[in-house]
C-alpha cells in the first residue's frame, strides 16, 4: 500500500499523538468556519428540518409535506441528531454553528480511524501521513466546516466497522457501526454486503454477532419508523436518487457528449440501481477475496459509489476524502488536492455553492483523478501482503490469508 518510508523512528504511542494534535487543529479550524460563516441552504434547510420535528416529531414527519423546504430523505437517527441540536441551539448556542458539529467531530474520529487502519497495513510514517491527511483535507475542511451535512459521520460508522470487524476482532460492534452508518445517512448501504460477506468468512460465531448488533441497532432505530410510516419511509429516503443537476461523473460526461435527455434521465432514475450494484458487486467480491484488507474494501465501494454516482453535490466528494486515504497516501493526497480545490471554489463564489465553469472543469478532473487512485487502490489491495500484527493473531483464520513474512516495524501500543 504506497510508499513507505524509510528511518522510521517514531513509536506508535508518539505517531498516534501527532495525529492526534492535528486532528484537534482540523476540528478547532473548522468549527472556526462554522461559526464565522453562513453556510449553504442546507444550513438552513436542517434548521427547519429541526423546527419541524419538535412539531411532528422522528417518526410522522416522513408524511407531512414541510412547506418551503426539500423534501425529508434523512434517516432516522438523524432526526434524533437533529431534536438534540434544536435543543441546544434554545441555550443560545447558534443552530448554523451546532449543525456543523457532528461532521467536524467525525473528521476528527476518522483521522485518528485511518491512521489505526493504516498502520497495521503500512509504515508508521505513511499512517501518519494519511491521518493527517484526514485532518486536513480540504475536502472534509469545506464539507464539514462550512456545508455541515451528515455524510462524514456516515463515512466514519462504516470505516469504523470495517476496523473492528477485521482488525479488532468485535464482530458485535462491528455490526452496531455497520447499523449506525446507514441510520444517519443511507449511502453507505453500498458497504453492507461487503461487510456481511467477511463476517461470514470469519465463521459462523462472528457472523452471528455482526448480525446481532446490526439487527439490534436496525430495531431500534429503524423500527418504529416502520411500524408507524413504512411507505413514506420509503418514498423519502430508501427511493431518493438525488437531484437531476448535470454537474459531475457519469451525468455531466454524458451531457457534454450530448447524449439524448430520456438517457441522461433512465441514468439518474431507475437506471441508477445499476450502478450501485456495480458497487455492491465489487465490494463483496474483494471482501471474499481479501477479507483480511476490509477496511480498504469499504473505502474502495463508497469511492466508487462517488464515481459512478449519478447526482450531484460538492457534499458527496466527502464520500471519497478519507476513504482514498485507506487506500493509498499518494491516491489520498491526489483526490483531496483536486476535489479540494473543487470544493473550496464551489463555496468560495457570491452564492453559497457555485458549479462555474473552472469547477466544472476541475469536478471532471477530480472524477478522473478518483478513477486512477480507485485503480491503483484496489490493485493495491488485492496484492498486498496479509496483515499481521498483535490484534490479528488471535481472530479466525478465516479472515486472513495464509501468512508471509513482512518487513518488522514499530507495534508498540
Amino acid at each position: 500500500m504506497g510508499i513507505r518510508m524509510r528511518g522510521e523512528t517514531w513509536s506508535v504511542r508518539r505517531a498516534r499523538t501527532v495525529v492526534s494534535a492535528v486532528a484537534a487543529t482540523g476540528l478547532l479550524t473548522r468549527m472556526l468556519i462554522a461559526a464565522n460563516s453562513p453556510g449553504p441552504a442546507d444550513v438552513r434547510f436542517f434548521q427547519g428540518f429541526a423546527k419541524a420535528l419538535t412539531v411532528y416529531g422522528p417518526l410522522r414527519i416522513y408524511e407531512q409535506p414541510l412547506p418551503g423546504l426539500p423534501v425529508y430523505n434523512h434517516p432516522p437517527l438523524a432526526g434524533w441528531m437533529l431534536l438534540g441540536l434544536n435543543a441546544l441551539s434554545e441555550n443560545g448556542i447558534s443552530f448554523a454553528t451546532l449543525i456543523r458539529f457532528p461532521a467536524s467531530l467525525a473528521d476528527f474520529v476518522c483521522a485518528l480511524l485511518v491512521f489505526e487502519i493504516v498502520r497495521r497495513r503500512a509504515r508508521l510514517g505513511t499512517a501518519v501521513l494519511c491521518g493527517a491527511g484526514v485532518a486536513l483535507s480540504p475536502v472534509l475542511l469545506a464539507t464539514s466546516g462550512y456545508h455541515g451535512n451528515t455524510d462524514a459521520v456516515a463515512v466514519v460508522c462504516a470505516l469504523a466497522a470495517a476496523h473492528l470487524l477485521a482488525d479488532r476482532r468485535s464482530p458485535l460492534a462491528a455490526g452496531i457501526a455497520a447499523a449506525l452508518s446507514i441510520s444517519v445517512k443511507f449511502v453507505p448501504v453500498v458497504a453492507l454486503p461487503a461487510l456481511f460477506a467477511a463476517a461470514l468468512r470469519g465463521g459462523r460465531p462472528a457472523a452471528l454477532r455482526f448480525t446481532a448488533g446490526f439487527a439490534a441497532v436496525i430495531a431500534v432505530v429503524w423500527g418504529p419508523v416502520l411500524v408507524t410510516v413504512p411507505l413514506h419511509l420509503k418514498e423519502n429516503v430508501l427511493d431518493y436518487t438525488g437531484g437531476s443537476y448535470h454537474l459531475w461523473g457519469l451525468i455531466r460526461f454524458a451531457d457534454v457528449l450530448g447524449l439524448p435527455e430520456a438517457a441522461i434521465t433512465f441514468m439518474q432514475g431507475s437506471g441508477h440501481l445499476l450502478f450501485v450494484l456495480v458497487c455492491v458487486a465489487v465490494g463483496v467480491r474483494l471482501a471474499v477475496l481479501r477479507p483480511d484488507q476490509l477496511p480498504g474494501v469499504t473505502a474502495a465501494t463508497l469511492g466508487l459509489l462517488l464515481l459512478l454516482s449519478t447526482a450531484s453535490g460538492l457534499q458527496y466528494l466527502t464520500w471519497a476524502a478519507a476513504a482514498m486515504f485507506v487506500l493509498g497516501p499518494w491516491e489520498g493526497l491526489a483526490f483531496n488536492a483536486v476535489a479540494g480545490l473543487t470544493a473550496v471554489l464551489g463555496y468560495g463564489g457570491r452564492s453559497p455553492v457555485r458549479w462555474s465553469e473552472p469547477v466544472l472543469h476541475l469536478g471532471a478532473a477530480g472524477w478522473f483523478v478518483l478513477a486512477a487512485g480507485l485503480a491503483t487502490g484496489i490493485h493495491g489491495l488485492l496484492t498486498a501482503p496479509p496483515v499481521t500484527g498483535p490484534e490479528n493473531r488471535s481472530g479466525p483464520a478465516e479472515l486472513s490469508a495464509p501468512r508471509t513474512a513482512q518487513p518488522s516495524r514499530s507495534t508498540a501500543p
